[in-house]
């Protein structure tokens, strides 16, 4: 799983600095012509496509670790193994979840705020397009800070399972049982 989730992590990082960049190469949204209609409308649908896929990313974090979680509790429990490893699984993603969150709802203000900094918008905000700016800074440095958080506790919990199934694997040969 840690090569999966770092291929992931990185695609989606790169595409955000790849949404970045289109958004700070914008000349002059506010200016009505063609060429700022292109670069506005790549800026947002590059913008729109790397959320989901950084979205999707944390998801998969967290699938990872209720899918993992529940496999370690029920081999402990069918094996009368000791709790430890689950009380570690649940520590590993209870410190990885406060971050995910943080960085769901980061795209989620980002993106919005890019939508009222859109000179085409409704709604206009003084300043929309600095917060919107500041706040892509900020997001990019809070994906990438929480990815590796998410990085390092994936590798923790998938040496917690291969110990589990180390163990659970040795008392079925001790109790002369099929290979699990």
């Amino acid at each position: 799983m840690t090569r999966i989730f770092a291929t992931l992590a990185t695609l989606s990082n790169l595409g955000l600095l790849a949404a970045f960049w289109l958004g700070w190469r914008i000349e002059d949204a506010d200016a009505v012509t063609e060429e700022a209609g292109r670069q506005v409308s790549a800026h947002f649908l590059t913008a729109v496509c790397v959320s989901l896929v950084v979205l999707l990313v944390h998801a998969l974090a967290l699938t990872y670790f209720m899918g993992t979680g529940r496999w370690i509790e029920e081999t402990c429990e069918a094996y009368r193994l000791p709790p430890d490893a689950r009380r570690e699984n649940i520590r590993l993603k209870y410190r990885a979840l406060p971050g995910m969150i943080l960085c769901v709802l980061l795209i989620i203000a980002t993106g919005s705020l890019g939508a009222i900094a859109d000179p085409a918008s409704e709604a206009q905000l003084p300043a929309a397009a600095a917060v919107h700016f500041t706040l892509a800074c900020v997001t990019i440095c809070a994906n990438i800070l929480v990815n590796w958080i998410e990085y390092r506790a994936i590798a923790r919990n998938g040496r917690i399972v291969d110990d589990v199934l180390a163990e659970a694997q040795r008392l079925r040969s001790e109790q002369e049982l099929q290979p699990a």
